[in-house]
């Protein structure tokens, strides 16, 4: 390590000390905010990691729409996003607004949201999902219509394993969309020992070229078994660092070197460092939306416990 970097971190662990604090990182951050993490993982299992930990600070290393998560989830704890305009162009493509019109034109339909979404728009929904659990939780609702929101491509994945009757709000994940057909049958060419693994995230044409589709937790899962020794990686690339680190003599292929969001990519260590010497910026959800945001996602987690 850096003789710069080596004397951050010692100021962070010092400081995370003393406020109490503990620090999340998500898989797609960068390698140097993932390995001063506590935790690293998706956006719910980090903010139910924080639920069951004493600390009174958490550093979510994260974007918005997660540290809002987290802040529904523990309104008793300071929750800090070390840069305030890191956000989610996918979790931007709906508002409550217009989540509300759409609910208008389809009154009989059970509305889930994707927990890459706003607190208000998760207030104005029925129940939230994962990519992970998101298969589960569908075929779980007994309802004639339903209206999924934002990502059009993780529904439309959903509703090929279901075969529910599913209205898809527009919106989309630009990483994942920049990856192409064209780059998973290349790289499986060129490497035809190694499984092609996608983020539901991704276009439909190129999930039906993938070995398996999983979450980013299912990835790190997934690369842990004997029978994988090489991976095409079908997601942001931040995640090569976490499944590299656990997985020793393994060799893991990003699918494409464009799978960069910026916005996860805005946190470092100056920002942690920063976040934790100021108290800020914090993320706080308003009791009334909290509240109405929290029994969506404790819905899922009831269903997801069954």
């Amino acid at each position: 390590m850096r003789n710069r970097d080596a004397g951050l971190v010692e100021d962070i662990l010092d400081l995370k000390k003393r406020r109490e604090a503990v620090i999340l990182a998500h898989n797609y951050q960068l390698g140097e905010v993932q390995d001063i993490a506590d935790f690293v993982g998706d956006s719910l299992e980090l903010s139910q990691r924080a639920a069951r930990t004493d600390a009174s600070v958490i550093v979510f290393c994260g974007v918005h729409f997660m540290a809002e998560t987290a802040s529904i989830l523990c309104p008793d704890k300071v929750v800090l996003l070390p840069d305030v305009h890191a956000g989610c162009p996918m979790a931007d493509m709906i508002t409550a607004e217009r989540l509300r019109e759409k609910k208008k034109e389809h009154p009989q339909a059970v509305v889930v949201c994707y927990i890459n979404s706003s607190a208000e728009v998760k207030a104005e929904s029925d129940i939230c999902c994962t990519s992970a659990n998101a298969v589960g939780i569908i075929e779980s609702l007994d309802a004639s219509e339903i209206l999924f929101v934002p990502d059009q491509y993780l529904g439309h994945y959903v509703s090929t394993r279901t075969g529910k009757n599913m209205i898809l709000w527009p919106g989309f994940c630009p990483t994942h969309a920049r990856i192409t057909p064209e780059r998973i049958r290349e790289l499986k060419q060129e490497n035809p020992q190694a499984k092609a693994v996608v983020h539901p995230e991704c276009r439909p044409e190129v999930i039906a070229l993938a070995d398996e589709t999983l979450s980013t937790g299912g990835m790190c899962r997934y690369a842990q078994r004997d029978d994988v020794r090489e991976m095409i990686v079908g997601t942001e690339i931040g995640i090569i660092h976490r499944l590299r680190k656990e997985n020793p003599g393994k060799r893991f292929i990003p699918i494409s070197e464009q799978a960069i969001c910026p916005n996860m990519k805005s946190i470092t260590l100056e920002k942690i460092l920063w976040s934790l010497e100021e108290m800020g910026p914090e993320v706080k959800v308003p009791g009334g939306i909290r509240v109405r945001a929290k029994a969506v996602v404790d819905k899922m987690l009831r269903i997801g416990r069954r």
